[in-house]
């Protein structure tokens, strides 16, 4: 093999191009103040019950981050010293045991490590014939196991079920127009139609607005007493929408709504697709991972028939962010929504540039990340029995807060509580404005970071029992620390007004 001119065999070069290069000067140093950084984590992980869920960053801390742009470098060790006391003190919390707000998950050492190394090899995952695809494969490969899917199913890591939903719609799309949708558009066909429950999450219609069918098209059907998708009033607004000359194309069933964690009937929504000939999507951000728990899995029959799920590993499985992920049961369908004959992405019978399919082929993104290896050391660190068990203890840490709630003489629930959600209130709080206050004033002591959410028109308080974390005798505190709250706004309220 023939070396390029300027290349010495004893690998040195000019000063200008060591000037010009990013690497360190001095390695030695660098590895000092990168075992600084790491041991800085493993700490701030380790000691995450010492600390306020959260805390707000003071007017001081803001203002830093208003600087003009850096013209010259700073020494690693003074960023590291910056990040400790101007970033680490003021996170979202999630890591936290008492973190309970919207459905994020609380990381693992294992996956932080897996994420340095992951930037250390900084793999453009858009293609190509590297291992980084192969490990994105092999997950692809282990999820189809858990659902009971087809082995040649395709998969995609991408940001969030966000992203994954809106694929889901477009290859739905690709599915009932074909695919020259992709030249064409939708100007010669039938107005579209897609039915997802009135609980569905909201980025159900943002996908159907990118997708260009719009978000008037979205039929958001009623539910019934369990917060299930009434599949009598699907079938009946199908019916509707065909006989005014519209095409029905998905239905959007839920594993775990955002506001209550309830289960769509899933098997009768997988009856009534197949029946209808219409695209059966799961939206299971996290409750389609309940596949991985023997207690759980039978709660979500119905997910192995769909034509794709939606899910997030990086909520329920601990995976740090973000790691989302889209799986089809249909690959060439897949492929025929996305895939690109750009000259730049030409494939080669050899090289770096072989394999038929890149992940290109199957999503919008050229650039990735190598969100699968942080993935890939979980299961493989954890192993899915283990990791199957971590979900099923959330839901049993979520009965006891149940329980605590309805021993509680301030409180009662809201919802009832099918996974890891717990919704609830304070009794006789029509507004829901106690409510509100309650998840505030714990917020601003760092106690605990619940959400709220609106069930029934009035604001509650939202649980949702996501960190691994998370034990039993915290719901304990939470609760006593959230009544100790509501006695305080009550009295508070019930105080005269002085003259």
């Amino acid at each position: 093999m023939t070396r390029p001119a300027d290349f010495d065999g004893a690998g040195d070069a000019s000063a200008t191009e060591r000037d010009e290069s990013l690497d360190p000067t001095d390695w030695e140093a660098f590895r000092a103040e990168a075992h600084r950084g790491l041991d800085m984590m493993v700490n701030y992980l380790r000691d995450v019950r010492q600390r306020k869920v959260w805390q707000p960053a003071p007017s001081a801390v803001r203002a830093a981050f208003k600087s003009p742009l850096p013209r010259e470098g700073k020494p690693l060790g003074e960023l590291l010293d910056t990040f400790q006391t101007s970033m680490l003190p003021y996170a979202t919390g999630n890591i936290h045991p008492l973190f309970m707000g919207w459905v994020h998950g609380g990381g693992t050492p294992v996956g932080m490590v897996a994420e340095m190394l992951a930037a250390g090899m900084n793999s453009n995952c858009g293609g190509r014939d590297h291992i980084a695809i192969e490990v994105e494969r092999e997950i692809t490969l282990w999820l189809a196991e858990a659902f009971d899917f087809p082995r040649e199913s395709s998969g995609l890591f991408v940001t969030g079920s966000s992203m994954a939903n809106m694929i889901a719609a477009l290859v739905a799309r690709t599915d009932v127009l074909g695919e020259d949708v992709r030249t064409h558009g939708l100007r010669a066909s039938a107005q579209l139609v897609g039915y997802a429950s009135s609980e569905a999450h909201a980025c159900i219609e943002r996908a159907f607005e990118m997708a260009g069918v719009g978000s008037a098209y979205l039929r958001r059907i009623p539910v019934d007493g369990k917060r299930q998708l009434d599949v009598k009033a699907l079938h009946a607004a199908i019916a509707q929408d065909r006989a005014a000359g519209f095409q029905p194309f998905i239905v959007v069933g839920s594993a775990g709504t955002v506001n209550t964690g309830a289960i769509d009937d899933l098997a009768a929504l997988a009856d009534l697709c197949a029946a209808e000939n219409i695209w059966f999507h799961i939206d299971g951000a996290f409750g389609a991972l309940s596949a991985l728990s023997p207690e759980l899995k039978p709660l979500v029959k119905g997910l192995e028939r769909a034509d794709s799920v939606a899910l997030d590993f990086h909520k329920w499985l601990q995976v740090p962010y973000d790691a989302g992920f889209f799986i089809c049961r249909h690959p060439d369908l897949h492929r025929q929504t996305f895939m690109s004959t750009a000259a730049y992405l030409a494939r080669a019978p050899r090289g770096l540039a072989a394999a038929d399919i890149w992940p290109c082929d199957l999503g919008p993104d050229l650039s990735r990340g190598f969100r699968a290896l942080k993935t890939w050391f979980t299961f493989q660190a954890f192993g899915a029995e283990r990791l199957g068990a971590t979900l099923a203890q959330t839901c049993r840490v979520a009965r006891h807060l149940e329980s605590l709630i309805r021993r509680s003489s301030i409180f009662e629930l809201s919802a009832d509580v099918t996974l890891n959600i717990v919704c609830f209130g304070v009794k006789g709080d029509a507004t829901g404005r106690i409510n509100r206050a309650i998840v505030m004033d714990l917020h601003e002591a760092g106690v605990a970071a619940p959400s709220t959410t609106k069930l029934g028109g009035r604001p509650v308080i939202r649980a949702a029992i996501v960190n691994h974390r998370t034990q039993m005798r915290d719901m304990d505190a939470f609760v006593a620390a959230a009544e100790a709250c509501a006695v305080r706004i009550l009295a508070e309220q019930a105080a005269p007004v002085a003259p």
